[in-house]
């Protein structure tokens, strides 16, 4: 069994520089026999001779002399490797990769990356917008650090802590009949041309859900118009090729401005987006950090309600589980 350690390598290169069992000591702090025990196990594991010892000196053997550039280079990257690590901690240096949906994307990624990085210009951030289903797959598979999302799937290995909760609602032309309306019933949709969202998205798969639990009407009359994303959709409707049912804040994103938003009443419905987190795992130090900073934001942004938004800003280092039923 190997038992050397950087220790012993230590030892070995403060000798050769020095000349002397005596000197190393010294600039090591060591005793002269705890230095010389160490020689000793680094030439039985080798099981080579490295140093020459006489009454005045010590010198390299060829093996020595061989593997002395050799120990240097382990020391040196034993030093750097544990810099680095102490840079992450103290988040001098590292990456953050965050997967997150679109509406998370345009209402809380630039005010967070703003705040993190102004503190912390040194650490890289990825930013990958995403489905639900595959928010999920990015944090499971360590791709990203962690994700911004639904609950598409309750996941095993995953944690969801709830962050915010936002009304459905229409979405419809300013110059549309309805658009003058307060609020729209579910029921009242069978009225109208609906534009979807592709089904691997998570507001689908929720709207459908619901309609088959008979939560909520939700009518899909064929054909099917849909978009893979909210800007598509913006698109359609902006071309006044139908409606769509989204939730507040994917209604509030660049895309859909000039449009009107008409809450959906009887029943109310909400989205809601969680935290994901892997249950298994340590996050570093900057995710760690990132995600208080979040924290912070969420808690700032509760104390100003929204009548269709509500913020969850729950303890980062407690994540819960829940439905994504709202």
């Amino acid at each position: 069994m190997n038992n050397i350690s950087i220790k012993h390598l230590r030892a070995f290169v403060a000798i050769a520089n020095a000349a002397s069992f005596t000197r190393a000591a010294a600039q090591l702090n060591l005793t002269q026999s705890t230095l010389t025990a160490s020689i000793k196990l680094l030439e039985q594991q080798a099981g080579l001779t490295l140093l020459d010892r006489t009454t005045r000196q010590v010198t390299l053997t060829k093996e020595g002399q061989r593997f002395y550039p050799v120990a240097r280079r382990l020391i040196n990257d034993f030093r750097l490797a544990m810099d680095d690590l102490q840079a992450g901690a103290e988040q001098q240096r590292g990456h953050i990769s965050i997967a997150t949906s679109p509406t998370a994307n345009s209402f809380l990624i630039p005010e967070l990356v703003s705040s993190y990085h102004q503190q912390h210009p040194n650490i890289n951030l990825s930013i990958y917008e995403a489905g639900a289903s595959e928010i999920e797959q990015q944090v499971a598979s360590k791709f990203a650090d962690f994700g911004i999302g639904s609950n598409h799937s309750q996941h095993p290995e995953l944690n969801y802590q709830l962050i915010l909760q936002d009304q459905y609602g229409v979405v419809a032309p300013a110059n549309h009949p309805i658009a003058q309306q307060t609020s729209l019933k579910w029921r009242a949709l069978d009225n109208y041309k609906l534009l979807h969202l592709s089904e691997n998205n998570g507001i689908r798969a929720e709207l459908e859900r619901w309609h088959q639990q008979k939560v909520i009407h939700y009518p899909k009359p064929l054909p099917i118009i849909e978009a893979s994303n909210p800007n598509g959709l913006a698109a359609l409707i902006n071309n006044q090729l139908g409606l769509s049912v989204l939730p507040t804040l994917a209604a509030q994103v660049a895309a859909f401005q000039g449009l009107t938003f008409i809450p959906l009443t009887h029943p109310i419905r909400t989205r809601v987006l969680y935290i994901v987190t892997r249950v298994e795992g340590t996050l570093s130090p900057s995710a760690q950090s990132i995600l208080e900073r979040l924290q912070t934001i969420l808690q700032l942004r509760a104390t100003h309600p929204h009548s269709l938004v509500e913020y969850h800003p729950l303890p980062i280092k407690a994540p819960i589980s829940g439905d994504s039923y709202g």
